[in-house]
């Protein structure tokens, strides 16, 4: 039997926060009901490093398709919606180090990036993030003749985690 003070505890607890705005996240969709297509565009870089530039829009589509109800469209004049965005920075560092060799063997990757979703028709800027910061960890092989650069994967990692990121900000506005 639940006694008195507990069950008005949670009552209270309840409707305090169904009143607040608390939702499961992913559940919201607060873009205009007004679009139904987004074209993302090729992200810009300011880096010396191409590859992440390269692999975000993808990465971005697949996450738009297989999480949304929004069409992934490629030409932006016919959209109701563009994203577009940039690699602002990306600085990695040594984390580990081999105690023999004295080489790294673990690198710290931090991706600065920038998104911005504009309703195509009205110019209205509806989502946007001046500065998200992504970092991924990962190793290097310290025997060069077994060298495997991990530097890929964690691109591609990264890639999914800023879709990941974004996509959900997009939905939820946060």
């Amino acid at each position: 039997m639940t006694s008195r003070p507990a069950f008005v505890c949670a009552v209270a607890l309840s409707l305090g926060l169904s009143g607040c705005g608390y939702h499961v996240a992913g559940r919201a969709d607060l873009l205009p009901k007004t679009v139904q297509t987004i074209a993302i565009q090729p992200f810009g870089n300011n880096t010396a490093q191409h590859r992440l530039a390269e692999r975000v829009p993808a990465a971005l589509t697949r996450e738009f398709i297989r999480r949304t109800r929004y069409q992934v469209i490629p030409e932006a004049t016919q959209a109701d919606a563009v994203l577009t965005g940039g690699v602002v920075n990306i600085y990695t560092y040594p984390t580990t180090f081999d105690p023999v060799t004295g080489r790294a063997s673990g690198v710290q990757m931090i991706a600065i990036l920038q998104a911005r979703l504009t309703e195509r028709a009205t110019g209205k800027v509806l989502f946007e993030r001046p500065t998200m910061e992504v970092r991924q960890r990962y190793e290097i092989s310290v025997d060069q003749r077994a060298f495997l650069d991990e530097s890929s994967p964690a691109l591609e990692r990264v890639s999914a985690d800023v879709a990941r990121s974004l996509v959900s900000a997009i939905l939820e506005n946060f």
